[in-house]
């Protein structure tokens, strides 16, 4: 007898029932700690390292009891009523704070007697601890529902009787074989259907953060539905009878099984730490999982919860895939069709409308088929999919011949020949990842699949995040699919060898969690690899280029203004040629928009697209001659001025409300925003009150807020606070002040979709509550608390604040912290209680993480001293760490 077995059986053994004699309050109180007894003896055992299938079987077979005690004490033995275990607990695997899955049938209607008791049954159950899901039918009911229903149906496969008449179990055997109740085809449909509806749920896609370990994609359910339908459709209700029929093979049995139990453990672990049917793998468990299966901290880009997550994510593609596979099987079994055979090449043809090979040992006398077949495969559309056969011949071939395939000459020509068709190759790469032929081919991309990283910037894991990638720049080459990335199409069609950018998809996060810079890391990998391909020098250093720099693009936009010319020339010096920043243009837009649905929005499609521009003009004009500052300034004013004079501003207002405007207006602003900002003011006819100007939705895919207002301390605070107030996020700020003693100061924002402002009524409610804010002497800054989210809380960064002397005189701030909701207003209220003045800011935000930059200076528009620096510092650490914050709230709340 194992220990777990002897554990259970060392509890207080359940008293013989006396039948239809109730259950007491005292017997329900020694029932809950009976089943608390077990449980908890469990949960040890569970920590012991005691076998999942065991314990699975062991709480199952422990609450049956508990359940048929009960049922005898309440309802008794009676003729034409029996009790049956279904879901779960029918199939004797049941978690620890699983539903207790159960329906009584009866051969009649059950009189009000017969009901009275099922009803104290289920009520005592509840009582005791136990969660009941259950029903009452009737054999005719319960035939009416299952024709109707197929998840009912289906639900009938795990029924087991533990309890009542034993001739029921007739009528649900015969209901479960009737093959007029859902036949093989409408079964699988509604089935598949069925699945569809739930992936749909959770983006379709195993990868998610905060992924569902039953139901999503990858989940226990998957491995459910191959049962399911092998019984229904094969008579074979078990894995090993799949395989003896060829429906599974014996290796995917063994991954399978591997899988099961690994989503299992992780299943009942999450059960025991949430202490609730918990299904969700949330934040707030994933490290704590991965201490109790042992995970430690390899290095900063290899965390303990990201092994624990990598191997939870490679169970669930393990499961996904082999769903996938046995359904198209099933398809292909439920094709009574004639299946007529049609060759395509030399060794492939299609059976049907699926792809098959003519030699059984194709794949492994010539590896290279193993490429080609997915080449063919997207050469011809009306192929579905893939046979079964070879399927299995393809497994066979990897496990083979797998790591070989990387240095053999023959297979790399072939990915060559696949790559070189440009956009239709990326729809072949992704099948190759789908059924594992990528990962064997590329043992370092196959070394980060299910590789997560522990934030909220990066929602996948990066071998789903690279299929992305790569399907975003094939929607780049089509005029029709890449509607909302009109400049990535039309500079897709201008590089000259599309198969270079393909392959920077694949590297550019290849070397995710080794550990120091896996740009440069990746660029090495790039290199060994297209050499390998036989690309021409240029050609390597190319792609290598596109590895070591497809950050720095994106870098420079989201971090530092843009619209300095000295920006602009010192990125443009780092691209050398039009070439290099076409294709680095097009990766950057690729991988941005395949990070995260929410990451991109129009405000980051237009700053990348003024980049691309300036950097292009500045690479055409020639570096060697930049602009100077003179000549910026002449070159604004008399743009802006041709604009203001068309819109019917006289010179003489012009010259007027110029000479108040620094040189620093007309470098820092665009011709057209120095006209819009000349003709608010001409037509100002409040004086002394403040100016505001909302333009909805501008060229630069935000709203842009114009604030002219009289320079004082707090000004930048009390406009931040309204920001909050009203859920805006600033993305953009540039302070400017006038001669005569007025801030110029340009916002740019979006609301909390990442959707710049469109409505009326809310552009006119924001433009009141900024005047109403900037009428007050001194300005007032109302801040709202605002909480914490569930999810942030798990992701404090400590605050990292630096300082350095900008070329401008003033002082140059960098925090870096953990983003929460009101953060900037905070930070604005902050610099207003430290006596500090803003000058600029750049605000960015990379999921759970904030870096803002900041121009600062004190009163007197002085650099800050180190006095200054410090209590600034302290007061920003204060606001910015989590923890901290948390822990004052929780240390001043009311008792």
């Amino acid at each position: 007898m194992n220990a777990i077995a002897a554990s259970v059986v060392s509890l207080p053994r359940l008293p013989r029932s006396v039948p239809r004699a109730g259950v007491s309050e005292a017997a329900r109180t020694s029932l809950r700690q009976l089943l608390g007894d077990g449980d908890r003896r469990i949960a040890q055992a569970f920590r012991d390292g005691v076998d999942i299938d065991e314990l699975l079987r062991t709480r199952a077979h422990f609450v049956e009891g508990i359940v048929a005690h009960v049922f005898s004490a309440t309802v008794g033995e009676r003729a034409g009523l029996a009790l049956y275990a279904v879901g779960g607990l029918g199939r004797g695997e049941l978690f620890p704070h699983s539903d207790v899955d159960l329906l009584a049938l009866c051969d009649k209607t059950p009189s009000r007697v017969v009901g009275h008791a099922l009803e104290a049954f289920f009520t005592c159950l509840w009582d005791v601890g136990l969660k009941p899901g259950h029903a009452v039918r009737t054999i005719e009911e319960c035939r009416e529902f299952a024709a109707a229903d197929a998840t009912i149906y289906t639900n009938l496969f795990d029924g087991r009787r533990i309890a009542g008449d034993a001739i029921i179990d007739a009528s649900l055997t015969a209901m479960i074989t009737d093959k007029t109740i859902w036949p093989p085809i409408a079964y699988f449909a509604a089935k598949r259907a069925d699945q569809l509806g739930r992936y749909a749920r959770f983006n379709d896609t195993a990868y998610n953060l905060e992924p569902n370990l039953k139901d999503a994609p990858g989940g226990l359910r998957a491995l459910h539905l191959i049962a399911w339908l092998g019984r229904r459709l094969f008579a074979a209700p078990t894995f090993d009878t799949l395989a003896r029929c060829g429906f599974l093979t014996t290796s995917e049995v063994e991954r399978a099984d591997d899988a099961r139990r690994q989503l299992s453990r992780i299943r009942f672990a999450l059960h025991l730490a949430a202490g609730r049917a918990e299904e969700r793998l949330l934040f707030d468990y994933q490290r704590t999982l991965a201490e109790q299966f042992g995970f430690e901290d390899e290095h900063r880009q290899n965390l303990a919860v990201e092994q624990f997550m990598q191997g939870y994510y490679r169970a669930a593609i393990t499961t996904e895939r082999l769903s996938e596979r046995f359904l198209s099987r099933c398809e292909e079994a439920l094709d009574t069709c004639a299946q007529r055979e049609q060759r395509l090449t030399l060794d492939f043809v299609t059976i049907g409308d699926r792809l098959d090979c003519d030699s059984p040992d194709l794949l492994i006398k010539r590896p290279s088929a193993l490429i080609d077949l997915f080449r063919v495969w997207i050469e011809h559309p009306e192929v579905k999919g893939l046979r079964a056969d070879l399927l299995i011949r393809i497994e066979a071939a990897l496990d083979l011949i797998g790591p070989k395939l990387v240095d053999d000459r023959d297979v790399n020509a072939a990915f060559l020949r696949l790559l070189r068709k440009g956009a239709p190759a990326v729809e072949a790469i992704a099948r190759m990842n789908r059924h594992g032929v990528l990962a064997h081919y590329l043992p370092a991309f196959g070394n980060v699949v299910g590789r997560m990283q522990y934030d909220l910037f990066h929602v996948y894991t990066v071998d789903e995040h690279t299929m992305r990638v790569l399907r975003n720049v094939a929607r780049f080459a089509s005029a029709e699919t890449s509607k909302d990335f009109a400049l990535a199409h039309e500079v897709w069609k201008r590089l000259p060898k599309p198969e270079l950018l393909l392959l920077a998809v694949i590297f550019h996060d290849i070397a995710k969690g080794r550990g120091g810079d896996h740009s440069e890391l990746g660029e090495i990998d790039a290199r060994e690899f297209c050499a390998k391909l036989g690309l021409s020098s240029g050609d390597i250093d190319l792609v290598a280029w596109l590895v070591r720099q497809h950050l720095i693009m994106s870098v420079t936009a989201q971090r530092k203004d843009i619209t300095s010319p000295e920006i602009v020339h010192a990125f443009s010096e780092e691209i050398r040629d039009r070439e290099h920043l076409d294709y680095l243009y097009v990766l950057t837009v690729a991988d941005i928009s395949g990070t995260s649905a929410k990451l991109w929005n129009s405000w980051k499609d237009q700053l990348l697209s003024d980049l691309y521009k300036s950097a292009h003009e500045a690479l055409r004009r020639g570096l060697a001659d930049p602009p100077d500052a003179a000549e910026r300034v002449a070159d604004c004013r008399a743009q802006a001025g041709a604009i203001l004079r068309e819109d019917g501003i006289d010179e003489a207002t012009i010259d007027r409300i110029w000479s108040q405007f620094p040189d620093d207006a007309f470098l820092r602003f665009t011709d057209n925003e120095i006209a819009w900002l000349t003709a608010g003011i001409a037509r100002h006819d409040k004086p002394g009150m403040p100016l505001v100007l909302v333009d909805g939705s501008s060229r630069r895919g935000s709203s842009d807020v114009f604030v002219y207002a009289e320079s004082r301390d707090g000004l930048f605070s009390a406009v931040t606070a309204v920001f909050d107030r009203l859920r805006l996020s600033v993305q953009d700020a540039r302070i400017v002040t006038s001669r005569d003693g007025m801030s110029i100061d340009s916002f740019l924002v979006l609301d909390s979709d990442g959707h710049a402002i469109t409505d009326e009524y809310r552009i006119e409610r924001l433009r009141r509550a900024l005047v109403e804010a900037l009428s007050t002497n001194p300005y007032r800054a109302d801040l709202t608390p605002r909480p914490v989210t569930r999810s942030l809380r798990h992701f404090n960064i400590p605050p990292h604040i630096s300082y350095d002397r900008d070329r401008s005189g003033f002082t140059q701030l960098s925090l870096i912290c953990a983003d929460r909701p009101g953060l900037l207003a905070s930070v604005a209220h902050a610099f207003r209680e430290c006596r500090v003045r803003v000058h600029d800011a750049r605000i960015a935000t990379f999921g759970e993480r904030a870096e803002d930059y900041f121009l600062i200076s004190d009163e007197r528009d002085r650099p800050l001293d180190a006095p200054m620096r410090d209590k600034l510092s302290d007061t920003l650490v204060e606001i910015a760490d989590i923890e901290k914050t948390e822990k004052n709230k929780e240390r001043h709340a009311p008792a």
